[in-house]
C-alpha cells in the first residue's frame, strides 16, 4: 500500500480544469525531480519557441502550430491567426447549414456521416466521436473508410445500404494523394453512382489549398472544401478542421472542446515543474523508461466512452517518438510503445501479465468520476455499478503496486466536450516535452514515408507481373522464374506472395497449381 505523505506530496489536483494527476506510485526517488530539472527547463524553453512559430521540423521547413488552433492569438503571423478565426466560423455555418436541412442530399436531410481518412484523419474523430456521440444527440451518425481493406468498404456500405443519398461525405487528406484515402473516396464515389447519385453533391473535402483533391473538388463541383495547414501534423490535427468538422457535424460542442485544450495549454504552459501536468507526465515516461523506451506505455481508460483513447494514443505518441536518429543524426533508436485496452475488461485479460509476468511496463489509469446522466440504481446494498468500476481500478492498481509495478493515475470530472479536448492537449504537449528530454525531432516520420514508398514499389511490381503473364498467356510459370523473367530475382517471395493474391481475387484471371513440393507450384493468366 502506498505511503500518505508520497501520495500527498506527488498528488497534483488542477481543480478548475476537473483534472488531477498522480504520480506517486511511479518508484522514482526523491533526488529524480531535481536532477532531471535542468533538462526539463530546456524543454519549456523549446516548447516555447515552437509556439512562437520557431522552425520545428527542419527537413521539412514547417512550424509546428496546433497550439494556435485554440489560441489564434499566439499565432505568428496575422494571416495565419485570421486563417484559423475565419475556418472556425466556416466550419460552424457548414454545419448548421445541414443541421438545418438548407444544405441537403439527393435523397433528404443528412443523416449520416461518412468520414474518409487514414490514422490521424480517422483516429482523431473516431475517438472524439464515440466518447462524445450518442444516438439520442448525434445530429449524424458518423461511419468511416479509415483503411484500403475492401472487405471493411463493404461493411460500412451495408449498414449505409439505401441511404447514400442522406449521407454526407468528408474525404481528409492534405495532398489528395494518400493511397488509402483516394481509394476510399473511389469506392465511395462508385457506390454512390450505382444507385443514380451525384457523388459532388453529398461531398466535402477537407486538404491543402490547391492541392489535387482541392482542384478535384472544385472541378467536380463539391458541396465545400476546407483547408488543412501544412503546419498541422496528422496526428495533432483533431482540433485542426479534420476533427472539428466532423465532430460539429455530429452535433458535438466544437467550442468546448476548444476551451478544454486552450485551458490545459494555460496550465502546461508553466515553467515550474511541479505545477505542469504534462511536464510531469513526459518525465514520468523519462523515468519508467530510462529515457530509452525500455519499457511499454499501457493506457486503462476505466470508461466505455474512452476505449479508443489507447489506439488515438498509438499515433501520437509512437509516430512522435518512433525515431532512427536524434537532432544530432545520431543512432538512438528511440519510442515508446504503447497499448491498452478499458477498464474491467482488462481485469479479464492481461492484467494478470501485468501483474505477474514480465515487467516491461508501465500503466496510465485514466479515471472518470462522474458514472452518468442521472441516478445509478444500486446493485448490492448501497453499492451501483459505478462504485463496481472504480473499486476494480483502485484494486488493481493497488495489486500492482503491491507487486512493484509503476503507475500513473489521470482523473477527471466527467466525460465532456472540454474534458476530451483538454485530455488531447495534455498529451500533445506532453510528447512534445519527451522529445525535447531525448533529444528528437517530434514532428516528422520519415518512417511512415519510407513505407509508403517500398508500398508504391509492391504495386509496380504487379504490374509487370501482370503484363508478363498477359504477354505470355496461357503457360504456366513458377513464381521465380516470372521474378527471373522481370528483372526482380532478389524479390521472389514478394513476386510469390503478390501471385497468390492475384489468385485469390480471379477477376485478374490469374490461377495457381497448386502442386509439390511448394516452389513447384505454378502460376498462369487465363485470358477472357
Amino acid at each position: 500500500m502506498m505511503n500518505w505523505d508520497r501520495f500527498k506530496k506527488y498528488y497534483l489536483s488542477i481543480e478548475q480544469l476537473g483534472f488531477s494527476l498522480d504520480i506517486s506510485r511511479m518508484t522514482f526517488g526523491d533526488k529524480f525531480l531535481d536532477a532531471m530539472e535542468p533538462r526539463m527547463q530546456r524543454a519549456f524553453a523549446n516548447m516555447d519557441a515552437l509556439e512562437k512559430g520557431s522552425i520545428a521540423n527542419p527537413d521539412e521547413s514547417r512550424m509546428v502550430g496546433h497550439y494556435w488552433l485554440r489560441n489564434p492569438e499566439l499565432a505568428p503571423s496575422l494571416e495565419i491567426k485570421t486563417e484559423i478565426i475565419e475556418n472556425l466560423r466556416h466550419i460552424k455555418d457548414f454545419a448548421k447549414k445541414i443541421h438545418s436541412g438548407e444544405i441537403k442530399g439527393e435523397g433528404g436531410v443528412f443523416k449520416n456521416l461518412l468520414i474518409i481518412g487514414i490514422g490521424g484523419s480517422a483516429l482523431g474523430p473516431q475517438f472524439v466521436g464515440q466518447a462524445l456521440g450518442s444516438p439520442k444527440t448525434d445530429e449524424l451518425k458518423p461511419y468511416f473508410f479509415d483503411n484500403t481493406d475492401p472487405d471493411g468498404f463493404d461493411i460500412v456500405l451495408e449498414n449505409l445500404e439505401g441511404k447514400l443519398g442522406q449521407t454526407l461525405v468528408v474525404v481528409i487528406s492534405k495532398s489528395g494523394s494518400t493511397p488509402e484515402t483516394r481509394n476510399g473516396m473511389i469506392e465511395a464515389e462508385k457506390a454512390y453512382n450505382k444507385v443514380g447519385l451525384n457523388f459532388g453533391q453529398h461531398a466535402v473535402a477537407i486538404t491543402g489549398k490547391n492541392s489535387k483533391l482541392d482542384k478535384f473538388a472544385k472541378e467536380n463541383k463539391w458541396l465545400d472544401s476546407f483547408p488543412l495547414w501544412d503546419w498541422v501534423g496528422g496526428r495533432t490535427s483533431e482540433l485542426a478542421t479534420v476533427g472539428l468538422l466532423p465532430a460539429a457535424l455530429q452535433g458535438i460542442d466544437i467550442d468546448e472542446m476548444l476551451r478544454g485544450a486552450k485551458e490545459m495549454d494555460k496550465i502546461t504552459r508553466s515553467p515550474i515543474t511541479e505545477e505542469n501536468p504534462a511536464a510531469l507526465l513526459a518525465l514520468m515516461w523519462y523515468y519508467a523508461t530510462g529515457g530509452t523506451g525500455a519499457k511499454d506505455m499501457v493506457i486503462l481508460p476505466y470508461k466505455e466512452r474512452l476505449s479508443l483513447f489507447s489506439k488515438y494514443l498509438q499515433q501520437l505518441v509512437m509516430e512522435s517518438l518512433g525515431k532512427e536518429k536524434d537532432l544530432s543524426a545520431q543512432i538512438v533508436h528511440q519510442g515508446i510503445a504503447v497499448y491498452g485496452n478499458k477498464g474491467s475488461t482488462d481485469q479479464h485479460a492481461y492484467v494478470q501479465q501485468l501483474r505477474e509476468g514480465v515487467n516491461n511496463f508501465f500503466v496510465t489509469f485514466i479515471e472518470v468520476m462522474k458514472d452518468r446522466d442521472g441516478p445509478s440504481p444500486e446493485i448490492d446494498p448501497q453499492t451501483t455499478s459505478g462504485d463496481y468500476l472504480q473499486a476494480f481500478l483502485l484494486g488493481t492498481r493497488d495489486a500492482l503496486s503491491d507487486n512493484g509495478r509503476d503507475s500513473i493515475t489521470i482523473t477527471i470530472d466527467k466525460v465532456s466536450p472540454y474534458s476530451v479536448g483538454a485530455l488531447i492537449a495534455l498529451y500533445e504537449r506532453a510528447v512534445g516535452f519527451y522529445a525535447s528530454l531525448i533529444n528528437i525531432n517530434a514532428y516528422h516520420q520519415p518512417g511512415v514515408e519510407a513505407g509508403k514508398k517500398a508500398a508504391a514499389e509492391v504495386l509496380e511490381l504487379k504490374d509487370k507481373i501482370l503484363n508478363y503473364l498477359r504477354e505470355n498467356a496461357d503457360k504456366e510459370f513458377q513464381a521465380i522464374e516470372i521474378a527471373k523473367a522481370i528483372g526482380s530475382e532478389d524479390r521472389g517471395e514478394i513476386v510469390y506472395k503478390i501471385l497468390e493474391h492475384l489468385a485469390s481475387n480471379s477477376e485478374k484471371g490469374v490461377v495457381k497449381k497448386l502442386k509439390k513440393p511448394f516452389d513447384q507450384s505454378t502460376f498462369e493468366i487465363l485470358l477472357k
